[in-house]
């Protein structure tokens, strides 16, 4: 019986890695202070569709997946990437709509086109500030070794 290709993911995109993570100090750090310009941002910009919540919900979902999205286009796993799309469609777009038509679709008629490109920016540079695996100790002892 002929066997077929395997669908398992490299161990650096598997989702117990990602959680793994997450859980590190440095990144948990730069999540606080993230989420505490979001709520600054909040709180200082008059744009009607930035409020408390939704500072949290694109935050906490960009940390968990932005970089695991952005690792499966540097990896090129293109068998992941219908979901690293959906994933980040969805932190970047789709919980916004869902929470603004919601709480106020007028919000959200006026502001989605503009908080699109915005949001998948802000995405992009979440990705890249997580994207390593690893310690700030290793980090900086990858940095310090010459490059091969």
């Amino acid at each position: 019986m002929k066997r077929l290709p395997s669908m398992a993911l490299p161990p650096d995109l598997q989702w117990r890695t990602q959680w793994r993570e997450c859980l590190r100090p440095w990144k948990l750090a730069t999540l606080a202070l993230g989420i505490g310009l979001l709520l600054l941002g909040a709180e200082l910009t008059p744009a009607p569709d930035w409020d408390v919540p939704i500072s949290f919900i694109m935050g906490l979902l960009a940390y968990a997946t932005a970089p695991w999205s952005l690792r499966v286009l540097v990896r090129r796993h293109w068998r992941a990437l219908p979901l690293a799309l959906f994933l980040a469609w969805l932190t970047v777009d789709g919980c916004y709509a869902l929470y603004w038509s919601l709480k106020d679709p007028a919000a959200l008629a006026l502001m989605r086109d503009v908080n699109f490109p915005a949001s998948l920016s802000l995405y992009g540079m979440c990705g890249l500030g997580w994207l390593y695996q690893g310690s700030l100790r290793q980090a900086w002892q990858a940095l310090k070794q010459p490059a091969r």
